[in-house]
């Protein structure tokens, strides 16, 4: 059966393989489709198209982008985007601005405290990406600052950590709304991760239903059976399809591999099939 991956990411954000790599890790995995999800940017889709019309893989032009609802952080995947829309690159580097002022507000927060993390040299250091909290973790490690990625997370930049910056925030209504004026599709991002009692679930799920989600991730690297089966069904409930994906970031999460996730993952291409037809 025909496996996919509908949530990749690449070195244009916080992801270690190039578009080009993932493209080739992607056929040596024996998938037929993987979508490039970065964080807030499409600047590598071109690439992977380009390396995937070469190799024959499916790459679908996509995105994810970081939105917060009632105080939590909620995601947005984007699958079929129109990558080249001058208007939707516009929003998207509005969005890079806001990251990049917050960047260096974060960089002034750890020279307070007596770590040198320099602005320009950390972007020298991940040329070309969109700068992520992950890339802080990276190169406080690299640094020797830390002893480890989840050490920086939890000392320094975690939620409550003393080199923390809140972003502006982007409500998800407006995601969809970027997404879709873009020509794509928006799905729910990973529900199961924000770890949302019952009723703000449906709180969340009506609201997003109201906006214009299509679909959600009801399979993903860390569900467990039981999770799988629940978002199925919450799926259903709303009316939506799903879809699914590894989230895989290469060296930033060792763990989590291209199309298996942590193992059991599979994604069959029927999901895609369906996600097409909601274009139509």
């Amino acid at each position: 059966m025909k496996a996919i991956d509908l949530h990749v990411h690449s070195t244009f954000s916080d992801g270690t393989d190039t578009p080009s790599l993932l493209v080739k890790k992607a056929l040596t995995a024996g998938l037929s489709a993987i979508a490039l999800t970065d964080h807030d940017t499409a600047d590598g889709v071109a690439e992977a198209v380009a390396e995937g019309t070469k190799l024959g893989l499916e790459v679908i032009p996509g995105v994810e982008l970081s939105t917060f609802f009632d105080h939590k952080e909620i995601h947005i995947v984007g699958l079929y985007i129109d990558y080249m829309n001058k208007e939707f690159k516009k929003e998207l580097s509005e969005l890079r601005e806001v990251r990049n002022n917050r960047n260096k507000i974060m960089c002034q927060k750890f020279q307070d405290i007596g770590i040198p993390v320099v602005y320009e040299e950390l972007m020298s250091a991940y040329p070309g990406a969109v700068l992520t909290r992950a890339h802080f973790a990276d190169y406080l490690l690299s640094k020797g600052f830390t002893k480890s990625r989840n050490e920086a997370f939890e000392r320094y930049i975690g939620a409550n950590g003393p080199c923390y910056v809140h972003r502006k925030r982007l409500d998800p209504a407006k995601a969809i709304e970027m997404i879709k004026s873009a020509g794509g599709i928006a799905v729910l991002a990973h529900p199961v991760l924000y770890h949302l009692g019952n009723d703000a679930t449906a709180k969340l799920m009506d609201y997003l239903k109201a906006a214009g989600i299509t679909a959600l991730e009801a399979l993903y690297s860390t569900y467990t059976l039981g999770e799988e089966l629940q978002m199925r069904k919450l799926a259903s409930h709303y009316g939506l399809l799903i879809s699914g994906g590894s989230d895989y970031h290469g060296d930033n999460k060792p763990n989590i591999h291209l199309g298996k996730g942590l193992g059991r993952l599979h994604v069959p291409y029927k999901v895609l099939e369906q996600l097409k037809n909601a274009l139509n």
